[in-house]
């Protein structure tokens, strides 16, 4: 994996500092996220499965893609190149709302982020990068619900929490 440095920040998302990403996830440090969610014109979700040789979750189903801000790097900046790094899809995004989360991972890690929520709408299906998807797939909003009830574990912990935001997100007509 390579030596990346993620923003560590307060619960108001006020930068405190750098540290390594891996080491941040060791020690459950706070720092900023990105999460992107891709629609077709179906009002389908593209959902990404997880490359298996991924530090973390690897072979699960999460969102479109996700990631972290360089430093000196905006969360819009962020998601729109893990969009395109990750799925091979150069989109622009909108941001609908951040979360916090502090949730246990694979291999004793930790995602504690405060997350930055994206949505972008395409049909151009993606070209994956081996390195960090291993699948993709669209599906509605009522079938993730679904399979999120009946297999939770299939799924990255980040997605269970933040799925449910953006159900309500689009209930909200945002």
């Amino acid at each position: 994996m390579e030596n990346i440095e993620v923003i560590l920040v307060d619960e108001q998302d006020n930068p405190l500092g750098q540290m390594e990403k891996l080491e941040a996830h060791r020690q459950g440090r706070l720092h900023r996220a990105i999460t992107v969610y891709i629609f077709n014109t179906k009002q389908q979700l593209m959902l990404q499965q997880r490359a298996f040789s991924k530090y973390h979750c690897g072979g699960l189903w999460s969102n479109t893609c996700c990631g972290h801000p360089f430093p000196n790097e905006s969360t819009q900046q962020a998601a729109e190149r893990r969009l395109n790094e990750e799925m091979g899809l150069k989109l622009s995004l909108r941001k609908i709302t951040q979360t916090y989360y502090n949730l246990p991972v694979t291999d004793g890690l930790v995602e504690h982020e405060l997350g930055h929520i994206f949505t972008g709408y395409t049909d151009q299906l993606p070209e994956l990068n081996p390195e960090e998807a291993e699948n993709f797939r669209f599906a509605s909003l009522p079938e993730i619900e679904q399979a999120l009830m009946a297999s939770p574990e299939q799924f990255t912990p980040w997605f269970r929490k933040t799925f449910p935001i953006l159900v309500k997100q689009f209930q909200a007509g945002e």
